[in-house]
């Protein structure tokens, strides 16, 4: 895994968090719930990666 790599997809989880924590701050459901999409987009994108990594060796 890159390391640009690895930023870009822990910086979409930490959107997803501070998203998650908005929504629920302010009582809004659909921005909480794209806060848990986008970090788990970054969860997703970031397995993918390890799992490139895997073939490499």
């Amino acid at each position: 895994m890159s390391a640009g790599d690895k930023i870009r997809n822990t910086a979409e989880k930490a959107k997803g968090k501070v998203k998650e924590g908005a929504g629920k701050a302010s009582g809004n459901e659909r921005l909480e719930a794209e806060g848990k999409v986008d970090q788990a987009k970054g969860d997703i994108k970031q397995a993918g990666e390890h799992v490139k990594d895997a073939f490499k060796r």
